[in-house]
């Protein structure tokens, strides 16, 4: 196998390329990488075809040429390979389904033979991830290369040809049978993640409509700024979100802007797919190709190498570019052009790359009996590296260090947040548990105080007890009611609200005469009706209650009173107490005043601040020296 690359000149083909020796070739190989014109490929592939008629001929539009170390924009590279033991065959499709194209393309042209399979698809209608499973699910062994058409970020027409057919939607592709064509591929990246994760939340194949709750646009707009976003595609191109694919990192460009601020991405991406926005990592590209790419000792008997890499590549670095593109040229003749997404097979799968450079090695020569490597050092003799790169380079290294830095922070962030929740968590389940066995033995206790006073009387020291029960058993209900809130039976029923209120007070009577204190209840009315939770409606009366029996002054009277206004009901209990300080912070969790004689944890009045904000109950406080009073109204009474 001879490889032989031409760059066009604009003049006759016959002063360029010696037609004479190759007329006894029988197995011609003519790739065609045209940075120009359509007539312009015409008239090469009608001269080429006259000239070498036995030639197979595929072609295709670019955002740049590789002619061996040399990179070209907006010229025509031609490269013509010549094999002894490797036939071939081509053929073309245009269908509009670009899934089917991919299987009529692969039941065209591939047999048990097939060591290699080039394919050019247009590059802006073509949906090259369908085209390529489309192949895969007639073949998924054979090693498929090529890429998408470009046109030099024009956007508007790019074209591929097979033999003299030239087609601006569809793809064409050749096949390389033989039985001792040795193929290699690899592949580089080196476009690395950066920033937060973002989910892909709609998607129709490769048309993104909202990314993390924005339109796509949108999103551009926020992370590369408002000229990024005004010039995409041509623009931003640099830019792709990456995700993973069978374990491969696959990057996904943006191809096409829309006015309802969607994008379309250069292959398709999932709903729930986790991206990050990516840039070109420097440090990575500026590594020896070689030894990143190849085990060296497989491909020092290389004859060809054919490169499809991303026009982002060109277009983000272009004075570094043929870093790694010139190790190769000075192994084997060495040709390809920039794509706008690369066909790419790995373990059985087909995959449509953006941001890679592939390349494909090929041989016809037996192994070597020389095991000694290839050296790696000819990546050295490049020439020196601009400061402007080394700048990038250092910059790169900047980025690249602070994203590591901030994912470790981010999973160590996670880690915390985790271990909190889990402490949160196990601290639930205790109270959860611990409220449980409470009340077992609570009832218990109620139910043989009062079973000894109406055998025995009453008796001080049991009175005592009891009290303290009743403030045990409050506090139980509220962390009850906090602890199985979710659980709580929210239905409401008709609640006479004067005889819950008396009964109420009637449980608490006890605790109010141990901390010298007594009840004073009145309502304006002997029915006061409303549909009411009774479990909320419990934990409103209680806690206050309570809170009045603990804060109010010795020997006063706690007044508790129901009044009619406006169709509305009115709670009030009022006291003598100390004044409230800090009327907003008195129904925050935990809050407690200067009281340190007091027991209590300061939930009670946040509970019902929530319930009442639940249920549309109003509040009302108010405080001035020695005195209290707490409203709350209920709407809608009967």
């Amino acid at each position: 196998m001879k490889t032989f690359n031409y760059t066009y000149n604009n003049k006759a083909l016959d002063n360029l390329i010696d037609f004479n020796s190759f007329k006894n070739e029988k197995n011609i190989l003519i790739q065609i990488f045209c940075g120009d014109k359509k007539p312009i490929l015409k008239n090469i592939i009608s001269t080429l075809l006259d000239k070498l008629p036995q030639a197979i001929c595929i072609g295709s539009s670019t955002d740049g040429e590789i002619n061996n170390s040399q990179i070209t924009t907006c010229k025509t590279i031609i490269s013509i390979s010549i094999f002894e033991n490797t036939s071939l065959k081509t053929t073309f499709v245009r269908r509009k389904d670009s899934f089917s194209n991919g299987v009529d393309l692969a039941n065209e042209l591939c047999s048990k033979d097939t060591k290699l399979l080039i394919t050019f698809s247009d590059g802006d209608k073509t949906n090259g991830e369908s085209f390529l499973k489309g192949i895969q699910s007639v073949n998924n062994k054979v090693i498929v290369s090529g890429g998408m058409a470009g046109d030099n970020a024009n956007f508007t027409q790019t074209f591929v040809s097979s033999q003299n057919q030239i087609i601006t939607k569809g793809a064409v592709g050749v096949a390389l049978d033989s039985k001792t064509l040795k193929v290699n591929n690899a592949y580089n990246f080196n476009w690395s993640p950066i920033g937060i994760e973002h989910t892909i939340d709609e998607v129709v194949d490769n048309r993104v409509y909202q990314i993390s709750g924005m339109k796509p646009l949108d999103f551009y707009e926020k992370y590369l700024g408002e000229y990024v976003s005004k010039s995409l595609p041509a623009t931003g191109i640099e830019f792709p979100l990456i995700a993973q694919r069978n374990n491969l990192p696959v990057a996904r460009a943006v191809i096409q802007k829309h006015k309802d601020g969607s994008l379309s991405f250069a292959g398709n991406l999932y709903k729930g797919d986790k991206v990050k926005l990516g840039f070109g990592n420097v440090e990575l590209i500026m590594n020896n190709p070689l030894e990143s790419l190849f085990d060296t000792s497989n491909i020092k008997d290389t004859q060809s190498f054919f490169i499809y890499s991303c026009m982002a590549r060109r277009r983000y670095m272009p004075s570094m570019v043929d870093i790694e593109i010139k190790p190769f040229s000075e192994i084997a003749p060495t040709s390809g052009f920039f794509t706008y997404g690369e066909f790419y097979h790995d373990n059985g799968n087909n995959e449509l790359l953006n941001q890679t450079f592939t390349i494909v090695a090929l041989s016809e020569l037996e192994n070597s009996k020389n095991d000694i490597k290839l050296s790696c050092a000819l990546e050295k003799d490049t020439q020196p590296i601009s400061e402007h790169a080394r700048s990038l380079q250092a910059l790169t290294h900047l980025i690249q260090q602070s994203s590591e830095d901030y994912d470790k922070q981010s999973k160590e962030l996670e880690e915390g947040k985790i271990y909190a929740q889990n402490l949160v968590d196990s601290q639930k389940q205790f109270l959860k548990h611990a409220v449980h066995e409470t009340n077992t033995p609570l009832s218990i206790i109620m139910g043989n105080i009062e079973m000894y006073e109406m055998e025995n009387g009453k008796n001080k020291h049991l009175s005592n007890i009891e009290v303290a029960m009743k403030n045990i058993s409050s506090i139980y209900d509220d962390l009850s009611y906090l602890i199985k809130k979710n659980q709580v039976n929210e239905a409401t029923h008709e609640i006479n609200l004067v005889d819950f209120v008396r009964s109420r007070i009637d449980f608490f009577t006890q605790s109010a005469i141990k901390f010298k204190s007594e009840f004073d209840f009145s309502s304006q009315r002997k029915e006061i009706l409303l549909n009411f939770n009774e479990i909320k409606l419990q934990r409103i009366v209680d806690n206050n209650l309570t809170n009045a029996i603990k804060y109010s002054l010795p020997n006063e009277i706690i007044e508790v009173k129901l009044n009619i206004m406006n169709n509305d009901c009115h709670l009030i209990i009022e006291s003598r107490s100390k004044q409230i300080l800090d009327q907003q912070k008195i129904f925050e969790e935990y809050y407690r005043e200067q009281i340190s004689d007091q027991e209590g944890f300061g939930l009670g009045l946040n509970l019902v601040k929530r319930i009442c904000s639940e249920e549309n109950v109003g509040i009302q406080l108010a405080s001035g020296e020695n005195w209290a009073s707490f409203t709350y109204i209920f709407k809608e009474i009967k």
